[in-house]
């Protein structure tokens, strides 16, 4: 399996999410990532990037050990976090924990405040601030084999947001994987970069970024995911910001501590999450359906597809589910898979990317974020699925026809996203009336026939 495969689809593996602002701003000194910076003494830095890094660092000193001696007060979050390098970032930590204040014995949590190295008129170009800062050297290698990106991140002609990888960040990458192409990293390069100012405030306010990768099938740019988690705040669910609001010139530097991978495409999610959804790819497989999805030739700009997990496909009901997989019910079972497929219309929480539309993508929401929005969306099938949105605040709910919600939101592919759902999507029976739209029951053969039989051959968008 290659390795750039495997980053870009933990955002499908996440649960826990936290998007109160007091709650992040208690958090994001607790990350593991800076820890490859107390090896040695750090120096004076030369620039506002290294300051702030030197910052962190010394913070982290403070901290580590209280946050070791707080393991055994059993808060478990390991469960969730199994298998990853930072399961013991926050062992102990509670809600309610006010690390503001020193104890009553011991050193202090943080060190005296000088200053804040980040205010001041800046400068420095984002691409002086990279090139010149100890910490991220290789970024800064990177970025010198291509003169359009350095004349783009030295340009003071609009306003950009780089999520830099620190050095420690590609020390990740398998010693002895084969060196992606030059084309792969541009992309990747440019999947760092957003063409507008987003300071830590505004991006713990946004569910996605847009970036200047743009992908030839997705119709818009390609977005970043963004949460925060008990490890702090996350981009793509794995790639943490341990420094923010770097300014520069021309616009913003943050640190991250991992490297942002462009996502594949949707097909290539769904195949590698079989926890997940391996009734969802056992059904588009039998159907012909993945085949065209995974196609080269799938001629198409973005899409939606909304995607039920294994636990939504169970809720069926064993006799539907022996159908629908059985010889007589293959036509069915395509019907019913066409209706969770949008084409060339991409709906992330906050945006819209609308490849049928003069307007092309819209990114109104996401800066406004109106409180109720509502789409219908045309299916594959022919039938138009009803999707809302209602927002409080940070928080976001998303319904399918009015029942079904949206479990994990934003899963990002190079070809449209992926919205979770709670339940198996069933078409409304025609002529509307009590009972037209299904409720999450377990459902008859009969039923489901009924809903299916007259749709069935309304579609076929995909147009090979």
């Amino acid at each position: 399996m290659k390795f750039q495969y495997l980053l870009p689809v933990l955002p499908l593996a996440s649960a826990l999410v936290i998007t109160e602002q007091s709650i992040y701003e208690k958090l994001e000194r607790f990350g593991n990532a800076g820890q490859d910076l107390l090896a040695s003494t750090l120096e004076t830095s030369k620039n506002a990037f290294d300051s702030a890094l030197e910052k962190t660092t010394e913070s982290l000193k403070q901290v580590g050990e209280a946050c070791h001696n707080n393991a055994d007060n059993g808060y478990d979050i390991g469960s969730w976090l199994q298998g990853s390098d930072f399961q013991d970032d926050f062992a102990g930590v509670e809600e309610g924990e006010d690390h503001e204040h020193p104890p009553h014995h011991g050193r202090p949590h943080h060190p005296p405040h000088h200053g804040d190295p980040h205010h001041g008129k800046p400068n420095l170009t984002i691409y002086q601030l990279i090139s010149e800062s100890k910490y991220t050297t290789k970024l800064a290698e990177l970025i010198n084999e291509y003169d359009d990106l350095v004349d783009t991140l030295n340009s003071t002609t609009a306003n950009f947001t780089i999520f830099a990888p620190v050095d420690s960040a590609f020390e990740k990458i398998p010693e002895h994987h084969r060196k992606p192409s030059k084309e792969f990293l541009k992309s990747l390069l440019l999947y760092h970069v957003s063409p507008d100012l987003y300071p830590a405030r505004r991006v713990l306010h946004s569910y996605t970024l847009p970036t200047l990768y743009a992908p030839s099938k997705l119709g818009g740019p390609q977005r970043l995911t963004v949460r925060v988690s008990l490890r702090g705040p996350l981009l793509n669910f794995y790639s943490k910001l341990i420094v923010t609001d770097i300014p520069a010139t021309n616009g913003l530097v943050h640190g991250i501590d991992s490297i942002l991978v462009p996502p594949p495409n949707v097909a290539t999610i769904i195949n590698l999450l079989p926890g997940q959804f391996s009734t969802l790819q056992l059904a588009l497989t039998k159907t012909g359906l993945f085949e065209k999805m995974n196609s080269t030739d799938y001629d198409h700009e973005g899409g939606t597809l909304f995607a039920p997990s294994n636990f939504a496909w169970r809720k069926l009901g064993p006799r539907a589910n022996a159908f629908l997989f059985s010889k007589y019910g293959e036509k069915y079972l395509k019907a019913l898979l066409e209706y969770h497929i949008v084409v060339d219309q991409t709906l992330y929480t906050d945006a819209f990317y609308d490849a049928t539309s003069d307007d092309g993508d819209d990114d109104d929401a996401a800066r406004s974020h109106p409180r109720n929005t509502h789409y219908d969306l045309p299916t594959v099938l022919g039938k138009h699925v009803s999707v809302d949105l209602a927002r409080w605040g940070p928080f976001v709910e998303i319904r399918i026809n009015g029942f079904s919600r949206v479990t994990v939101h934003d899963g990002v592919a190079s070809d449209g996203v992926i919205q979770v759902v709670s339940d198996v999507l069933i078409p409304p029976k025609t002529g509307g009336g009590e009972g037209s739209f299904w409720e999450g029951e377990e459902i008859s053969v009969e039923e489901l026939k009924e809903r299916l039989e007259p749709l069935m051959g309304q579609g076929e968008n995909m147009e090979l």
